[in-house]
């Protein structure tokens, strides 16, 4: 009777046809390595923020004068309420450390590459949307830090000519960051972004499956196929990589937790000390800055003495990362086969990025300011030698077929 039911179904729902066209019958590279799990651990994370955000606005109020008091009854009186909340805190920390280490794996193997430049976009998308849904959400707790991080990064848009202070006044509903700015991004938060983000998530992976997986070697294994018209070098995801990214899934988990039982604030990186007090629009904090994931965005904001350039200088360090495939002129993909001279560019590129991210979390002092600067000037400065550097150097022969 199961297997007359299940047959019914599929005849009319495509449950076995969407199983063996990305599951049991995608073929996927024999060569993959653990930098190949940070992609189904993001999938993992953002089910986890999913289902733990519902639970949460079971009981959380979107009020200015509810906020607050309605995430300490969460934390306090809620059965296990306050598990629930450190889950969706640490997984919005967790969701970025995996998309930028999935983003660096992309850059080092030259997954944006041709065939698979709409894959990076979509990927990109997701990552721009994943700050816009953070950003918004970081207002949510009515923190002291949620409101006075939230009233900085709108007022920057008013700097904007001529349609700045509108936009500004736009975004916020009102003139300061109010009850209007708080029930506007929930909305945002829990409904519009989330939805935008599965659409994208799906069309990264439709993108992806369309035009094959990439692999370490930077080879096409469908040129090489057998009688039957199966990669050579190709195994089916399921039940290799399914087993695989299980023990991928069991260690990410087994950090997630020591960090939600032992870490949850992570010492004022996940969520700061300022935010445990009541919002409050006569009281600006000492300092003011935002989640260490938004730090290099806004070390590179605070490096520029312009308000308005500082805010291009920000917006262009995400947008020039939507360039990389025709930036990246050399068509040998992994890092394995390129010369010594892009292996230095992207480490400067990647310590640019860490440190930035350390600059934001501290005071602008003289000092900082010019470190902020510098590193700047090399975080762009990758992107213009890298498109220098691609268009001449010398690379490594790379094999036709899969050989480690």
């Amino acid at each position: 009777m199961i297997a007359k039911l299940y047959r019914w179904v599929d005849d009319r729902l495509p449950v076995s046809h969407f199983w063996n066209a990305h599951l049991a019958q995608y073929y996927v590279p024999k060569n993959f390595n653990l930098w190949y799990f940070f992609g189904s651990l993001a999938l993992l994370v953002f089910a986890v923020q999913i289902l733990s955000g519902i639970w949460l606005t079971m009981n959380y109020k979107p009020s200015a004068t509810e906020a607050f008091a309605s995430v300490e009854y969460i934390m306090r009186d809620v059965e296990w309420g306050w598990l629930i909340r450190y889950m969706h805190s640490t997984g919005a920390s967790m969701f970025f450390v995996v998309v930028y280490l999935h983003m660096l794996r992309g850059m080092m193997y030259g997954s944006y590459k041709n065939p698979r430049e709409l894959v990076w976009i979509f990927g990109m998308l997701i990552y721009l949307v994943l700050m816009a849904e953070a950003f918004m959400g970081y207002l949510l707790p009515w923190g002291q830090m949620s409101y006075w991080g939230a009233q900085v990064i709108i007022s920057l848009f008013g700097s904007i000519p001529f349609i700045g202070e509108e936009l500004a006044l736009w975004i916020r509903g009102d003139y300061v960051v109010s009850d209007v700015t708080l029930n506007r991004f929930f909305a945002l938060h829990v409904i519009a972004l989330p939805l935008v983000l599965i659409f994208l998530v799906g069309g990264h992976i439709m993108a992806l499956h369309e035009v094959g997986s990439n692999n370490p070697e930077g080879v096409d294994i469908k040129k090489h196929k057998d009688a039957e018209g199966r990669p050579l070098d190709g195994v089916p995801f399921h039940p290799y990589y399914t087993v695989k990214d299980l023990f991928g899934v069991g260690v990410f988990l087994f950090v997630f937790a020591l960090i939600l039982f032992y870490l949850p604030e992570m010492g004022g990186y996940f969520l700061e000390k300022p935010n445990f007090e009541p919002a409050n629009p006569m009281k600006t904090p000492e300092h003011i800055a935002p989640v260490w994931y938004f730090t290099p965005f806004y070390a590179i904001l605070r490096a520029v003495p312009d308000k308005f350039l500082g805010v291009v200088a920000m917006g262009g360090a995400i947008f020039v990362l939507f360039l990389l495939p025709w930036l990246d002129r050399n068509p040998v993909r992994s890092i394995r086969y390129r010369s010594t001279a892009f292996k230095a560019l992207l480490a400067m590129f990647v310590v640019s990025f860490v440190v930035l991210g350390w600059l934001g979390t501290q005071p602008a002092t003289g000092l900082l300011t010019l470190l902020a600067q510098f590193f700047t000037l090399l975080y762009f400065g990758y992107f213009a030698a890298l498109w220098y550097v691609s268009g001449r150097e010398k690379t490594k022969p790379v094999p036709e077929r899969i050989t480690r």
